[in-house]
């Protein structure tokens, strides 16, 4: 079996990935180690050791290739991953494992300034800086399937997926979705009132964003674009899926609860 091993070259001692190496030849797998996401190649399984920031950037990569992946955090909450700090050796047993379970996780497709990206989490405009901005919001024009849907003005706006859910639309006053819950939400963000309405969308609707003044996009925390006056940006379900491998059969609020706590 072919593992790779994707780490945080800043958060995890070099021994800790000698260590878990060591442990993955001596059970006959073949071992490859990665510090930089595009980097990672063909493999069975992805282990990674980091935070959710190295999860979302490992799992873009992994969903092309069609690997598997699980984490251990070396983060602060470590939404996406499924064992702790001190826990390796258990995350080694589970991707040598034939018979472990599997999380499927939908992704965004979203065209940006004629680039196509993929995202596990959310893409969010948000308002930019400008000498020429009047008021500092963003307002934007959004058609669902070709059909105008209505016009917000906010500070930003995020489509998260299920996984995205649990972090961005919750802190925005959002709703949570479970991983497989064939859905997206829409949320406005405004600064003086963080509970906005969500729209549940499905995750079939194709969306597309038109914006009279530029914004800001961001996917999965990282920029993807500056829009000019007029642009668009179209967003709808990735033909894409990150696989997360489980220690058992998911409990989802239940393991919300404890990253959240």
């Amino acid at each position: 079996m072919r593992i790779g091993i994707y780490y945080h070259e800043k958060k995890v001692p070099p021994e800790e990935i000698k260590s878990l190496e060591a442990q993955l030849r001596a059970a006959g797998a073949f071992v490859q180690t990665f510090t930089e996401a595009e980097k990672i190649g063909e493999a069975d399984r992805l282990i990674v050791l980091g935070g959710d920031g190295a999860m979302l950037r490992a799992a873009r990569r992994a969903s092309l290739l069609g690997i598997p992946l699980v984490g251990v955090n070396y983060g602060s909450i470590g939404f996406l991953t499924e064992f702790g700090r001190g826990e390796e050796e258990q995350a080694a047993a589970l991707v040598l494992s034939e018979n472990c379970n599997r999380v499927e996780r939908a992704m965004l497709e979203a065209t940006v300034c004629g680039n196509t990206f993929h995202c596990l989490n959310e893409i969010a405009f948000m308002r930019g800086i400008a000498p020429e901005a009047e008021d500092g919001v963003i307002r934007v024009r959004v058609d669902i399937d070709g059909s105008p849907a209505g016009e917000f003005t906010a500070d930003g706006l995020i489509l998260a997926t299920p996984t995205g859910s649990t972090a961005y639309s919750l802190s925005a006053g959002g709703s949570i979705l479970t991983p497989e819950c064939g859905a997206f939400i829409l949320t406005p963000v405004n600064a003086f009132s963080l509970r906005s309405r969500p729209i549940v969308l499905s995750d079939k609707s194709e969306l597309t964003f038109a914006f009279p003044d530029g914004v800001i996009v961001h996917g999965d925390g990282e920029f993807l674009g500056k829009l000019g006056r007029g642009d668009t940006v179209a967003v709808k379900k990735s033909s894409r899926h990150a696989t997360f491998l489980a220690k058992g059969k998911q409990d989802f609020f239940r393991h919300l609860t404890e990253k959240i706590n």
